[in-house]
Parts: structure tokens; C-alpha cells; sequence
């Protein structure tokens, strides 16, 4: 009779699985075969079946790899019959009985669709939903990944798609510790598309712990042991405590360096970071479904997922994705590696312009920013990309978030991150005394970058799109790639009345004092003007609008489009004195203390410094700044606010050829004083207003009132000789005078003449007018004797024509009376501070003063 053959042994105790034949009947390595005295010396005590000896022999052949054991070793034919044992393990989930075990109800729960033809289906299924199984099938399905990660032909799925490539590009190389996949990764390029999935595959399945990770965890135990030893291992908690700690000192350089190499490939494929993929599973659902789709079933290399969650931060819902999202961002704002997209577009000019440069702590992307002029387009344009998401956070901005440690601890410590609320800050203290000059540089230098593009300003981006989109539509296309360089900031500032949002500006107005201030932060004045600050201000710092005073200071000399630009900065700048930064500084207890009250904007606060400068203690730093921009606006029309505004129709219907002459010397004004009785009523009132100012502070020689000086010299010398005008001109005496011979009659040059009346408010020049009959100018004199409160009569009511005003002095103090604002403003005050009457002082305690 024949020797009997043993029936082998089937299993099916996972039913969504196809039936298996057990290895040697009991589920584990034979104890008969090329093993049999390696479980003699080994194991001795364990029991065959169901995988106990292989996982006796599995666990000294660890040891031996870990240098652990001295003496009788694992024979390499029982090491192939080990591998054997669990490759054909690998091939069904009822081939191995404590992982059948341990998981049949999670998958008749979980994986019940799967096709139950298919042996290796159902395990590929509990590999990817093992966070959902039972804490048993979890443990024996990390175990069976474990014996994947070290040996690719465990993994029956990979070992089918790349043993031919295994064969042919890494025939040299042993199986174990994960050596194959990563001579697979290594070749990538040459590795076949079917081997490159399956990869990915284990990789991602793998990508939450770190003991599955073979050469990341060869080379970051000892790192995990020495920062991370209470850390647990699962949930990427290990790699997220290393992430944070591979800059502290002591961290090996050989963990760092894989470390980052695991970071990189994490910042290109969102799948590869667990944690990603977990708190922002549902945001990805929700707004970037399309870029998930688009993925295919290898690594990524285009971060278009990550990309899409970082440019649609504002519109995530869960707390920990935008948590999350907002560390990713600053991880890449520090290491252009773990920027997917600006990493592959700058490759090659890191190359040839980065090379030597460091990675980390921002270098290689101040590099390429420092030589943004010679990358190519498509650096640029990512550079630019990630520019525009930096903006939003100081937290995004390494250099200038170190630099400042100390200054947002003490000027923004309670002020939240985000929405660019701390760089505010920074750049609203820029100019404290105690700002270290490294952190005053770092801000400056990132105001000058935000101003080169609208988009790098994150708040007025944020406050400015739909007025934008209204207003300025046609200056750029950046949906198109188009660089906007300064002309979207350019038309906010030139239409800004037009503007809708209050916050947008409050946003165009920050910008404007940034301009004002530092002649870089406008793009295209800074452009316009490279040759001529060379030329004229190279030895001027910057700041406080120096560069911008040293260009006006040649302003004859300057090339034609430097000068275009420095007069519409001018023109901005005639709309608020806090746009003037040298004005407002000198300037800023005159304004507290005579202009309390007066809201600034369109011109107010420079008319109320001018209508105070013959107060008491009115400063001699503000009145020649005061006096100075007076002698400007005199000169070109469209540096007075108030007439700019008012007159420009006027200026259009009566001036156009003085319009066109080349400004600074007057023409436009003296154009509109000469056809004055045709003006709108509110374009008379603001002229008056000027010509009334001008007189007011009469300067010799001055563009407007110059017309005047052959008169001044031939009426008015009493007033030049008064012991109040000794040395100069008392403020007002010329206005005080030219009004008097006015009202006297007195022969005045005609233009001179012209430029009194107009002075004069809207019912005073009535006084003024021929056909203004003499009862009527009594009735007015006497109505302004009694606002006056003076006693002594001034006008003969039972006169007849003329005579019923005798013009002596005190006729004259009323016709000056009835001239309100010439004078001061008001007739009460007027009598009483010319009669010696009140004369009220009022007392300012200037800093510096004893």
C-alpha cells in the first residue's frame, strides 16, 4: 500500500474572504522543514500553530538585526522559510488565523462589498480603515504592515506590481528593513507606473507611525528616545513631536536630514500627512473636492490639495484644519522644500542663484526674493504666489517674526494673529525710539515688498476688492498673471472719493502715509524718480519724507517724469496734513491745542493752522512749515485742496489756457481772481478763502500776492514799522492794511485790488460794489457796529448819500469788520484785539519749554 497523503487543511473564518489552505496545516512555519533546529535552539517552548513560531523566529531574527544577540543564529535557509511563510500569509487574510480571528466582525461591518473572489481584498480593506476597527484587529493588522514595511513580497499586492521591477533595479539589494522600497523609491523614474501606485499605496498606509517607516526609524529612534520619549507611537504623534523639535540642539543631523526628506514628500501629497488628512477630511470634501479628485494613484508632486486648502483658508470650517493649514503655511514661509510648488518652479534658479544657501530659516527664499529681477517667469510668478499668502500672518513671515521677538512682545503682545493684525502693529511702532534697528529694517523692508503689488497687502486686498473691482478694473488683470506693480494702488489713491467701503479707506489712507513717508513704498514714483534720487538725494536716509523734500528742493532740475510723479504725490498729500509727515510732526501740539475738534481731511486741519498762526505760542517749527506749504499753494492751485475741489469746473470753463501753461507760478489762481464775480458760489468761497490766507501771511515776492508788493511798499510802510511788525510782517498787518485803503478808497493797483475784494467774505465785497447803494452800506455798518459792541457812532443815519460814512479810523475798523475773516475771523474779536480792549493769550507749555 502507498504512504498516505495528509488532506490539507482549509480555513474560512473571515467569510468575506475565499477560503484558504493553511501552511502546514497548522497556520505557522513547520517544524519539519529548514526551520526545525532553529525552533529547536529557539523555541522551544512555544507552541506550533496559528503563527507562534514564525513569531518566535520573526522576533530573534529582529534581534540579531539589532545586534542583540551573541552566539547560535537564525541559518539562512530557515530566514527563506520564514519570508516563504509570510509571503503566503500575506495572500489571504484566512491564511492567518489570529488576524481571521481578531477582525471577522470588523469585516462582515466594514468590508462586506468587497469583491470575495479577490484573496487580498478584504486585508486591503482593513489597512485602509484601520482607525474604525476594533482595538484587536487593529493591533494584528499593524502587525501584519510591519512585515510588509520590512519585506515588499509581504505586501501581496505590491510584491505582484513590483517584483519585476524588484528583479531588474534592485536585484542586488536584500529584502528586510524595507531596503527594496526604498531602492524603488530611489529609481522612481524608472520604476514601472503599476509598482509606482502600490508604493504610494503602503506609503500612505504606512504614514502614521513611524515605526513603519524602516530607514526614517533606523535613523529617529534615538531622537524619539531623547525628545519624544513619553510620545506613543500611531496617530503621526511621533513625527509631529520630532517636527517640532529638529532645530533644538542635540537633534542628530542623520534624523533631521531624513526627517526632511519625509516633510517634503508630506508638503507635495496631502495623503502622506495623517494628521492633514484627518482634521481637514471633511473642509477637503467641502472646498477642494476637485483638486482631490484630480489626483491620481501616485505621489502628487504638485501639493494642488494643500494649495487649494491654504488659498481657501477663510472658508474653512473645522478650527483644527484651519489649525492645521495655518502650520503647514508657516513650515513652507521657513523651508522653500516644504513649498511643493515654489520648490519644483525655482528649481533650477535655487541652483544657479540659491546654491550654497542653507535651507531653513527662510534663506532660500530671501534669496530668491532678493534676486526676484533674474528668476525665470514661472519662479517668479510662484514666489509671487506664496508672497501673497504670506501677507497674511506674521507667523508667515520667519525673518521679520524673529527679528521682532521682543517688539511684538511689547507693543502687540495682546493683539491676535492673523488678518495681518500683528505686522500692523509693528509698522504703527516702527518709528519708537526703542525699536531695535534689525526689526525696523525687517519692517520697512516688507512695507516697500507689500507696496510693489495691492495683492501683497493683505488687509487692503482683503477691505479693497469690490471697490477694486469697481474702480480699477481696467489698470490690471491678476487673474490673468498680470503684475499689477503700484497702478491698482495708484487708482484707489486717485479715485479714493469714489470709494465705497470705509474700511478700504482707512486702508488707502495707511498706504498713502507709508508713501509719504518713504519715497520706495510708491512703485512707480520710486521707478520714475531711480536717476534723480541718485543724482540729487542718494546721502538722504529715507523715512519721514525726506527723499520726497530733497526732490521738490530740485524740483526744476528733476526729469520730466520724476517731476509727474512728485506733483501727484503733492496733490494727494494737499488733502491731509497727517500726509505730511514733516508738517505734522512739527506741528502736532498746534494742532492738539488750536485745531482740537477739527476732523482732518480735505484740507481742514492746514486751514485751521493757517486762520492760528498769529495765536499766542504758535510754534516757530510749525509756523515755517505752515508758511512754506502756504507759498506751494499759492503757486499751483491743485496743491489747495479746497479750490482743487471746488474750482475745477471754473478752471476748465475760464482757464484752460492757463491750465495748460506749465504750473508754480500762479497763473490758474490769478486767472480765477480775474473772472472771480462768475464763479460757483462755492468755488468763490474757497478762493476767497486762499486770497484771504495769502494776504494773510503776506511773503514778498509770493506768486499770488506778488501783484501787491508795489503797494505794500507805498501804504502799508506804517505796518512793516509798528513795534508788532518790527523785524517781519506781523501775521495779518498786510491784510489789515490792503483791507483799510480798500475801504478808504485809497488807489490801489488793479490786480492788487482785484485780489482784496476777493479776500473779502461774500457780503463784505458787496460793500465793495458800485452799485451798492450808500443807505445800504450804512444799514450794513451799522448792523456790524452793534454785532461789535461799539458805542461810539460811526455812521450818521440822518445823512444824506456818501456822507452819511465819514471814513476815519474807526470807518475804517468797520469796513475792516465787515471783511470778518481778513481780519480774524469775527467782528467782536476783531474790535476788541485791534482796541486794545480783551486781548485774550491763550497759554501753551511746549515740550521742551521752561
Amino acid at each position: 500500500m502507498g504512504e498516505e497523503v495528509a488532506q490539507p487543511v482549509k480555513a474560512k473564518i473571515v467569510k468575506e474572504a475565499p477560503e484558504a489552505v493553511l501552511a502546514s496545516g497548522t497556520a505557522d512555519v513547520a517544524t519539519t522543514g529548514t526551520c526545525a533546529g532553529d525552533v529547536e535552539n529557539f523555541c522551544t517552548g512555544t507552541k506550533p500553530g496559528e503563527g507562534r513560531l514564525a513569531a518566535c523566529l520573526t522576533k530573534q531574527q529582529t534581534e540579531e538585526e539589532k545586534g542583540n544577540i551573541e552566539g547560535k543564529t537564525l541559518t539562512d535557509e530557515c530566514k527563506a522559510e520564514l519570508a516563504s511563510f509570510k509571503i503566503d500569509q500575506g495572500e489571504n487574510i484566512n491564511k492567518n488565523l489570529p488576524l481571521a480571528a481578531a477582525c471577522k466582525d470588523d469585516a462582515s461591518k466594514l468590508c462586506a462589498d468587497q469583491d470575495p473572489n479577490d484573496p487580498v481584498a478584504v486585508l486591503a480593506c482593513l489597512r485602509e480603515l484601520k482607525d474604525q476597527v476594533s482595538q484587536p484587529c487593529k493591533d494584528q493588522v499593524f502587525e501584519t504592515q510591519v512585515e510588509a514595511a520590512k519585506d515588499y513580497r509581504v505586501d501581496a499586492d505590491l510584491h505582484a506590481a513590483c517584483e519585476a521591477d524588484a528583479k531588474k533595479l534592485c536585484a542586488d539589494v536584500n529584502p528586510g528593513e524595507g531596503r527594496v522600497q526604498d531602492c524603488l523609491r530611489d529609481k522612481a523614474v524608472r520604476v514601472s507606473g503599476e509598482c509606482q501606485e502600490e508604493l504610494f499605496r503602503q506609503e500612505v498606509e504606512n504614514a502614521d507611525d513611524l515605526r513603519l517607516s524602516h530607514r526614517l526609524f533606523r535613523k529617529c529612534n534615538g531622537d524619539k528616545n531623547r525628545f519624544c520619549p513619553d510620545v506613543k507611537y500611531g496617530g503621526a504623534r511621533v513625527k509631529d513631536c520630532l517636527e517640532e523639535h529638529r532645530e533644538d540642539s542635540g537633534f542628530s543631523a542623520e534624523c533631521r536630514a531624513e526627517f526632511e526628506k519625509m516633510m517634503e514628500a508630506r508638503a507635495a501629497d496631502f495623503r502622506l500627512d495623517p494628521t492633514l488628512r484627518e482634521v481637514c477630511a471633511h473642509d477637503i470634501e467641502e472646498v477642494c473636492v476637485y483638486e482631490r479628485d484630480s489626483l491620481d494613484n501616485i505621489e502628487g508632486f504638485d501639493a494642488r490639495v494643500i494649495t487649494c486648502l491654504q488659498d481657501f483658508r477663510e472658508e474653512l470650517t473645522r478650527p483644527e484644519c484651519q489649525k492645521e493649514v495655518h502650520r503647514l503655511t508657516a513650515r513652507a514661509s521657513q523651508d522653500v522644500r516644504m513649498d511643493e510648488p515654489l520648490a519644483d518652479a525655482c528649481f533650477e534658479d535655487r541652483s544657479r542663484l540659491c546654491d550654497g544657501v542653507q535651507p531653513g530659516s527662510a534663506r532660500v527664499i530671501r534669496c530668491l526674493q532678493d534676486a526676484r529681477e533674474e528668476l525665470s517667469y514661472e519662479c517668479r510668478a510662484t514666489l509671487f504666489d506664496a508672497e501673497v499668502r504670506m501677507a497674511e500672518d506674521i507667523d508667515f513671515k520667519y525673518p521679520m517674526k524673529r527679528a521682532c521677538t521682543a517688539e511684538i512682545g511689547r507693543f502687540c503682545s495682546g493683539i491676535e494673529h492673523g488678518h495681518a493684525r500683528v505686522i500692523r502693529c509693528l509698522q504703527d511702532h516702527v518709528e519708537e525710539p526703542d525699536m531695535a534697528s534689525e526689526c525696523k529694517e525687517e519692517i520697512t523692508r516688507d512695507q516697500i515688498r507689500s507696496n510693489h503689488d495691492y495683492r501683497l497687502n493683505y488687509r487692503l486686498n482683503v477691505a479693497c476688492k469690490a471697490d477694486i473691482d469697481a474702480l480699477c478694473t481696467e489698470e490690471c488683470s491678476p487673474y490673468l498673471g498680470q503684475a499689477c506693480g503700484g497702478r491698482v494702488l495708484r487708482c484707489l489713491t486717485e479715485k479714493q472719493d469714489s470709494i465705497t467701503s470705509k474700511a478700504c479707506k482707512d486702508e488707502v489712507f495707511y498706504f498713502e502715509k507709508m508713501e509719504v513717508n518713504d519715497f520706495r513704498n510708491d512703485v512707480l514714483l520710486a521707478e520714475a524718480c531711480r536717476s534723480d534720487v541718485d543724482k540729487f538725494c542718494k546721502h538722504v536716509e529715507p523715512g519721514e519724507g525726506r527723499v520726497h523734500q530733497c526732490l521738490r528742493d530740485s524740483f526744476s532740475k528733476l526729469t520730466e517724469s520724476c517731476r509727474k510723479e512728485e506733483l501727484k504725490l503733492n496733490i494727494i498729500q494737499a488733502r491731509d496734513v497727517r500726509l505730511r509727515p514733516k508738517l505734522n510732526k512739527a506741528c502736532s501740539e498746534e494742532i492738539a491745542v488750536f485745531c482740537k475738534g477739527v476732523p482732518p481731511g480735505k484740507g481742514r486741519v492746514f486751514k485751521c493752522l493757517q486762520e492760528s498762526l498769529g495765536q499766542a505760542d504758535f510754534g516757530g517749527a510749525c509756523r515755517a512749515e505752515v508758511e512754506a506749504r502756504g507759498q506751494a499753494m499759492q503757486q499751483d492751485y491743485r496743491l489747495d485742496f479746497g479750490v482743487a475741489e471746488a474750482c475745477e469746473p471754473d478752471v476748465d470753463r475760464l482757464c484752460a489756457a492757463e491750465k495748460g501753461k506749465a504750473h508754480g507760478n500762479a497763473e490758474v489762481l490769478r486767472c480765477l481772481v480775474r473772472g472771480y464775480s462768475s464763479l460757483n458760489e462755492t468755488c468763490q468761497r474757497e478762493m476767497s478763502r486762499a486770497v484771504r490766507l495769502a494776504l494773510w501771511d503776506f511773503q514778498k515776492g509770493a506768486a499770488l500776492t506778488g501783484v501787491c508788493d508795489a503797494d505794500v511798499g507805498n501804504v502799508c510802510q506804517a505796518a512793516q514799522e509798528s513795534p508788532r511788525a518790527r523785524a517781519a510782517w506781523s501775521i495779518g498787518a498786510v491784510g489789515r492794511c490792503l483791507s483799510r485803503n480798500l475801504a478808504e478808497n485809497q488807489p490801489l493797483d488793479s490786480e492788487c485790488r482785484a485780489l482784496v475784494i476777493a479776500a473779502a467774505p461774500k457780503d463784505a465785497q458787496a460793500m465793495f460794489d458800485s452799485s451798492m447803494t450808500a443807505a445800504a452800506i450804512a444799514k450794513r455798518v451799522q448792523e456790524l457796529q452793534t454785532a461789535a459792541g461799539i458805542k461810539a457812532q460811526l455812521v450818521n443815519p440822518a445823512g444824506r448819500g456818501a456822507g452819511i460814512i465819514t471814513l476815519t479810523g474807526w470807518v475804517a475798523l468797520a469796513a475792516l469788520a465787515s471783511l470778518v475773516v481778513v481780519i480774524v475771523g469775527g467782528t467782536a474779536l476783531a474790535y476788541r484785539r485791534w482796541t486794545g480792549l480783551d486781548k485774550p493769550v491763550v497759554v501753551v507749555t511746549k515740550s521742551g519749554d521752561v
